[in-house]
């Protein structure tokens, strides 16, 4: 049974979701579900805007059929050959054997690795910048490489201003029908899972979205399509500006995220005793996570979100807690700059981690590691208070050079 949205006169939605997938890429949690979206334009020529994951293929596919009526599918538009967007292209190809498939050469390359049948019908190859009329809609082919694989493009509908983005501009979560940004709260329900994805599908290629972003802002973009998530038909500053700052690093928020890893609950309450006095001295805004409870791709997205960022670790067979060096290195992975971290460390008789994590921030760019130390051995003991009260003083003496 079909299930379609119009987005204007000649273009739907033809998308689907999937609640049950527990795992998006087998990596991040993805409790909300997913969306995979897809678009279909009925003009004098009928074009496809990418396909969807196996798993929703046949809801696609009735959709298609119902929007089409009974007419042939002239193109299919590959802006992205991951397999969550490109998986039913061989269905398409049974099913409408007479589509020209478009897109663009290093596509092509990898349709043929992932074992697509494309050979069997007509290839356009386009370069960057040309366009394609399809009656009285005209599209351009722009290359979006590592956004955030590197055959990405996106496909610009010069008629009616639609940006099919890809993987930019998406988000986790599944639709319930309100497939439009202003449908939903989305700065209440929605931008946390925005980011997420964001942060860590594309996180590490900030300098290749900017490039993007430079090259979009000379478009008069009325609606963005994306692969994932809601598509925006107004507002679009606001979707813009959090790509903006992602993407250059910059943090949203001033605030203190503190990331803590513990056995036995000591370097826990050293944690909470830093969260309290920074409090104290008015700054709260304050995120803190047991690193061992908590997936990365939550602490990587408050890590994107935040001004200052707290590692308290316990030293574990004479390393860091290996929880918090794995969260660290996928902050080095995702090429996390520009923020001011402290480190808090706890050891029971041979304290390492301060050392080692410090090291792995020197690996980091643009970070301003503040000097002052917190050593705690097993618990906090009296003296550890003066250190702590120097440590929270000079996160806020940070906070006061960042506004100068």
């Amino acid at each position: 049974m079909y299930n379609v949205r119009k987005i204007n006169n000649d273009l739907y939605w033809i998308g689907g979701n999937d609640r049950r997938l527990a795992l998006f890429e087998n990596i991040h949690p993805i409790p909300e579900g997913v969306s995979y979206n897809s678009y279909v334009l009925v003009d004098e020529k009928s074009v496809l805007f990418d396909t969807v994951d196996w798993s929703i293929a046949r809801t696609f596919l009735d959709n298609l059929d119902h929007v089409l009526g009974g007419k042939p599918l002239d193109y299919m538009v590959i802006n992205h050959v991951e397999p969550d967007h490109a998986a039913s292209i061989n269905e398409i190809i049974l099913r409408y054997p007479k589509v020209k498939i478009i897109s663009m050469d290093k596509a092509f390359m990898f349709m043929r690795q992932f074992d697509f049948d494309i050979d069997s019908v007509e290839n356009i190859v386009v370069e960057p910048g040309e366009t394609i009329k399809f009656g009285k809609h005209e599209v351009a082919f722009v290359d979006a490489p590592m956004v955030h694989w590197p055959e990405a493009m996106v496909s610009f509908d010069l008629t009616d201003g639609t940006l099919f983005a890809a993987d930019a501009f998406g988000s986790f979560g599944a639709l319930d029908g309100r497939i439009f940004n202003d449908e939903v709260d989305f700065d209440r329900d929605w931008i946390d899972s925005a980011r997420r994805y964001y942060t860590n599908i594309v996180g590490k290629y900030g300098p290749h979205v900017q490039d993007l972003l430079r090259r979009a802002s000379g478009l008069e973009i009325k609606t963005i399509c994306p692969l994932h998530g809601p598509v925006w038909r107004n507002n679009l500053g606001y979707i813009l500006d959090k790509y903006d700052k992602w993407s250059s690093y910059t943090p949203e928020e001033e605030g203190v995220l503190i990331i803590y890893g513990t056995m036995y609950g000591g370097t826990e309450v050293a944690a909470e005793s830093l969260g309290r006095r920074l409090a104290e001295r008015g700054v709260t805004n304050i995120k803190m996570y047991d690193v061992s409870k908590t997936d990365n791709s939550y602490l990587i997205a408050d890590a994107f979100k935040y001004s200052h960022i707290v590692l308290a670790s316990v030293t574990y067979n004479l390393n860091i807690y290996p929880p918090m060096e794995d969260f660290i290195r996928h902050m080095i992975m995702l090429n996390l700059q520009k923020r001011t971290m402290a480190v808090i460390e706890n050891g029971s008789w041979a304290p390492q981690a301060g050392d080692k994590i410090r090291k792995l921030l020197d690996e980091m760019r643009h970070m301003n590691v503040l000097t002052d130390e917190v050593l705690i051995n097993s618990t906090m003991k009296e003296g550890n208070r003066h250190e702590m009260d120097v440590l929270a003083d000079s996160i806020v003496e940070s906070f006061k050079k960042d506004k100068q």
